[in-house]
């Protein structure tokens, strides 16, 4: 009895706190402003994310998440040709911390991927987005605004991503 009560209220956090995690990300328009770090180890602060007013993907990502790099690997198989069509840029965002960020380098030059890479080692710009886990995807309309998120992967579901970066760019309004 007192198993299933334990495990039921562990349930019960994690469906709560999901929906928490929601409403929160609906609570703020921007990006928030956050000291982290560029690849080569300098700061970054991120209100300094912008695209010339074309839409941003900020993805948060670390090299030990299996989906994350299926993620990252598969809207890079299309990225030059998403570019080219909508301007978009992908800003991804690594949690690991000190000790494995040594990794994030090399992982994602042996991927060729070619995105923006910034760390985020204290996971400070992941609580102010109110990321919990990863891979955790934020779309970002021209303006700066948080237009929508997604967490997990899925085969496919960088199709409705980059469906949603062709919406912003009609002028349409996303809706979560």
């Amino acid at each position: 009895m007192k198993r299933t009560i334990t495990t039921l209220a562990a349930l019960l956090i994690f469906v709560f706190a999901g929906i928490a995690q929601e409403e929160a990300t609906a609570g703020y328009n921007k990006i928030p402003s956050v000291d982290i770090k560029d690849l080569q180890g300098n700061p970054f602060n991120t209100g300094s994310i912008n695209n010339e007013g074309r839409p941003i993907i900020i993805s948060f990502w670390a090299t030990w998440c299996k989906p994350c790099i299926k993620e990252m690997t598969t809207i890079a198989d299309n990225y030059d040709d998403w570019v080219e069509e909508t301007g978009v840029k992908l800003v991804a965002v690594s949690v690991d911390d000190a000790r494995s960020s040594k990794n994030v380098e090399p992982l994602i030059n042996g991927k060729g991927w070619e995105y923006e890479v910034l760390l985020d080692q204290n996971g400070d710009f992941k609580r102010a987005m109110n990321v919990g886990l990863v891979p955790h995807t934020f779309l970002i309309d021209g303006d700066g605004n948080i237009v929508w998120q997604h967490t997990s992967f899925t085969e496919g579901s960088e199709l409705d991503l980059i469906n949603l970066v062709r919406k912003l760019n009609a002028g349409e309004t996303i809706e979560e």
